[in-house]
C-alpha cells in the first residue's frame, strides 16, 4: 500500500455502510503497512476496562489479559502521554519522555513485557473533540518507520474510521454533545489544582501530599474529565474561569 492508496482509504471509510466494512477496510491498511496489532477506542481512563472501550482491534494473544492483570494502565507510558500529546506519536518517544519519572522502572518493564509479546513499537494516533481527547488509534508490532506524510494520512484515517464507526453505531451524538462541567470537586482534587495552578510537577505535589506522583496524574486525569480539559493547563484555565480557584 502507499500514500495514494491511504488517500483513497479516506474516501472508502466515508463510503462504507456497515461497521464491519469500516474495521475490514482499517485493518487491510495496517497490516498492508506491516502492522500486526491495533487497537481503535475510546479514550482510556485508569478506571477502566480497556476491552470494553475498544471498538476494532486484534493483540497478542493474552496480551490484554496480562495488561489488565498486572494494572499497566497505572504506568503505562503511551496512556499516560496523552494528557500532553497533541499530535500522533511513537511508543517508544513516550517512554523517553518519562525518563525522570520515578516510576520510570515501572514504565521500563511493561515495555519489555510488550515487546516480549510481539509489541516492539508502533505509533499512536490521538483523536479530539470539543471535550478534549475522545479515542484513540495504536497501531504497532514490528517497527516501521513511517513518514511524516504517512503519519499524517494515518491520523486522519483514525479519526475518519472512529467517527464512522460512531455514526454507523448511533452513537455520535453522545460524545458531540456539550456538556456543563463537574465542578463537584473533592478536596483532594483541588488541592492538586491549587498546587498545579502554582506550577508544581506531579513529582512535586506528590511530596507535598505525600503521595506517588502516579496518584496525582490519576487524580488530573479525572479532574480532566470533570473540567472537559484537553490537558492540565487547559484544566487550571478552567478552573479560574469557574472560580474554582482565585
Amino acid at each position: 500500500m502507499n500514500i495514494h492508496s491511504l488517500i483513497q482509504l479516506l474516501v472508502v471509510l466515508e463510503e462504507c455502510r456497515r461497521p464491519e466494512g469500516v474495521v475490514a477496510e482499517l485493518e487491510h491498511a495496517i497490516h498492508a503497512y506491516g502492522f500486526q496489532y491495533y487497537g481503535l477506542l475510546r479514550h482510556l481512563k485508569a478506571t477502566e476496562d480497556p476491552i470494553s472501550l475498544m471498538f476494532a482491534g486484534h493483540w497478542p494473544e493474552k496480551w490484554p489479559q496480562i495488561y489488565i492483570s498486572k494494572k499497566y494502565v497505572l504506568t503505562d507510558p503511551t496512556v499516560r502521554y496523552l494528557a500532553y500529546a497533541q499530535r500522533p506519536f511513537r511508543w517508544r518517544d513516550s517512554l523517553a519522555a518519562f525518563r525522570k519519572d520515578p516510576h520510570y522502572r515501572r514504565m521500563e518493564q511493561m515495555m519489555a513485557d510488550a515487546h516480549g509479546h510481539g509489541l516492539r513499537d508502533g505509533y499512536i494516533f490521538p483523536i479530539h473533540g470539543r471535550n478534549g481527547i475522545l479515542g484513540t488509534m495504536s497501531v504497532g508490532g514490528t517497527q516501521v518507520d513511517l513518514s511524516p506524510v504517512e503519519i499524517s494520512l494515518f491520523d486522519a484515517i483514525a479519526r475518519k474510521a472512529f467517527w464512522r464507526l460512531l455514526e454507523l453505531k448511533g452513537e455520535m451524538h453522545t460524545l458531540e454533545e456539550v456538556s456543563g462541567i463537574d465542578t463537584r470537586l473533592t478536596r483532594r482534587e483541588m488541592e492538586i489544582l491549587q498546587y498545579l495552578a502554582e506550577g508544581m510537577t506531579s513529582v512535586e505535589i506528590g511530596k507535598r501530599l505525600k503521595i506517588s506522583n502516579h496518584t496525582v496524574d490519576w487524580y488530573m486525569n479525572g479532574l480532566q474529565d470533570k473540567l472537559k480539559a484537553r490537558n492540565r493547563q487547559h484544566a487550571v484555565a478552567v478552573a479560574f474561569r469557574h472560580g474554582l480557584l482565585t
